[in-house]
């Protein structure tokens, strides 16, 4: 109980009120986290409704396991929701997915999973312990580009090349295997450039970005959802990063039948809509942010599937 009242599911309400929830329905919350939203879920679900839940992290599919699996109408997974489609339980269709991407408050405050600098810890970053290598085995072998280039694209770190050298530099002697360690180092590096913000900030997102494969991830799970969703069934999606945010935005657009092309060169035709925005993209309210201050990045956009 104590944990549940630690972890506040972001946009709960507006989240949920975007899959427009059937009494008979059937609905994925492909990242169960702790639960908020599949609890949320769950309440408007009749005797006919059904439940799936999926999660890559196996502490995750524990908690879901001890409350949820007496429940008939659920489902439960370990694996990532870009695997969805693989999963029996989804072939009939769906009408609705629930995806709250990026890292949950539980594995940012556990620090042993190495996913934040706030305290010591083994730099481990992976969302599923099970398997993988961890930002230590990456930063251990990984050559100063690809170090670089990770920081970069994933980060949007400027001195993404500046911490790589130093990483590289060090690791002959030092192997970076401790979060307080890598932190250290970066703000070594770079200083302290952005007032309110460590310098390890953007560092530590893009390696676990990389690590969990992220964005990759996405690309497949919003791929499958849309061909799993039946027609008029919702997508509702809780990004916390530009980038995230981005792939989940031109993805609505690609798929919504609007004409493609620039002002420089001819119009390309449009595919076939499959895909419509529900309303623009919501922000948490005054009132949740300063109840719970990780919400201050999150964009929630809605998406109902077409004929």
């Amino acid at each position: 109980m104590a944990e549940r009242l630690v972890h506040i599911p972001v946009m709960l309400g507006e989240a949920v009120e975007g899959l427009a929830v059937q009494t008979g329905g059937r609905y994925l919350d492909g990242t169960f986290g702790r639960g908020g939203h599949a609890r949320a879920v769950l309440s408007r679900l009749g005797p006919d409704g059904r439940l799936l839940l999926m999660d890559r992290d196996p502490q995750a599919i524990a908690t879901a396991q001890a409350e949820f699996a007496a429940d008939p109408r659920v489902s439960i997974r370990h694996a990532n929701f870009s695997s969805m489609a693989e999963w029996d339980e989804t072939a009939g269709g769906l009408d609705g997915i629930l995806l709250d991407l990026g890292v949950s408050s539980p594995q940012l405050d556990e620090a042993a999973r190495g996913f934040s600098f706030m305290a010591d810890a083994p730099l481990d970053m992976r969302m599923d312990t099970t398997q993988g290598e961890s930002a230590a085995d990456f930063l251990a072998h990984a050559s100063e580009k690809e170090i670089a280039d990770v920081l970069w694209t994933y980060g949007e770190e400027r001195f993404s090349r500046k911490i790589a050298r130093a990483i590289v530099e060090d690791r002959t002697e030092n192997p970076m295997t401790r979060t307080g360690q890598l932190a250290g180092l970066i703000e070594r590096v770079v200083g302290r450039r952005e007032p309110g913000k460590h310098p390890a900030t953007r560092s530590f997102q893009a390696l676990r970005i990389r690590v969990n494969g992220e964005l990759d991830a996405l690309a497949h799970g919003l791929n499958a959802a849309l061909d799993l969703l039946k027609v008029g069934g919702r997508l509702s999606i809780i990004s916390f990063h530009s980038l995230e945010d981005r792939a989940v935005k031109l993805f609505i657009r690609d798929h919504s039948g609007r004409v493609q092309g620039s002002r420089r060169g001819p119009p390309v035709a449009a595919a076939p809509a499959r895909l419509a925005a529900v309303g623009k993209a919501q922000f948490p309210s005054d009132e949740e942010l300063s109840v719970n201050p990780r919400s201050r990045s999150a964009v929630l956009r809605v998406a109902e599937k077409l004929a």
